[in-house]
């Protein structure tokens, strides 16, 4: 059994490094271009605040928040949460994360499809992501007892079900960050609110935030299909 599930540690391991080396070079990008002020001198709030009144939007409020890399937008509360650097920092890096937490705010307003799917499964995803990989351990673990595996074949197709649900959702994740991304840059272009050079770091910013969302996505797939395997080639 333990040498069965030699692969899954494999999978993890790799996705686990190369997830820690890309949020690496995205904190080392953002150091960078925290360094980079902005020519119109403008907080990150300030850049949230123009961004949503430009769209628009009067029922969304800007806070702050503690912690590092915590900047989202909550859209049960209508809420723009920026973290305490980000909020209240005036530079290329906070203009880029506060303008992209606006995009979610502007794809909300526009009922952005992908949002709204993506919304629907929160719940759902908050029970499985806890409980989806015991529910197939367990499962082949039943199913390795003859007399038990009929109900363990049960058990991990639906613990299978319920990871399938984990990997669409972040895959559904990845054309709601970069269209809020692509909202973000657009408008900070087309308004002027920052230079050439202050534009091309908030992009590169945002690319690399990005591929947090691209590598967590690919880990998710790859454990499913590996699980699946294990399942599927059991039942056979």
């Amino acid at each position: 059994m333990l040498g069965g599930y030699m692969g899954y540690y494999i999978i993890v391991g790799a996705i686990g490094l190369i997830s820690m080396l890309v949020s690496r070079k995205l904190k080392s990008k953002f150091e960078h271009y925290s360094k980079v002020r902005l020519r119109n001198g403008m907080s990150g709030a300030e850049i949230a605040e123009k961004m949503l009144a430009d769209n628009g939007i009067r029922d969304v409020k800007v806070i702050s928040v503690g912690g590092q890399l915590t900047d989202h937008y909550n859209p049960r509360n209508k809420t723009v949460n920026l973290s305490e650097v980000v909020y209240s920092q005036r530079n290329a890096a906070a203009a880029a994360v506060a303008a992209h937490e606006c995009g979610h705010a502007v794809q909300h307003a526009k009922a952005y499809g992908f949002l709204k799917m993506r919304s629907q499964l929160v719940p759902l995803v908050s029970i499985s992501s806890s409980m989806s990989q015991w529910v197939i351990i367990g499962g082949l673990v039943l199913m390795s007892i003859n007399s038990l595996a009929g109900a363990g074949s049960m058990i991990a197709l639906i613990g299978l079900g319920l990871y399938a649900v984990q990997t669409l959702f972040s895959f559904i994740t990845l054309p709601v960050e970069y269209d809020a991304s692509n909202r973000a840059l657009a408008w900070l272009k087309a308004e002027n609110m920052v230079t050439p050079e202050e534009y091309a770091g908030s992009k590169d910013a945002l690319k690399w935030a990005a591929r947090t969302y691209v590598v967590a996505a690919i880990g998710s797939l790859a454990t499913l299909v590996y699980f699946a395997l294990q399942v599927l080639g059991d039942r056979r």
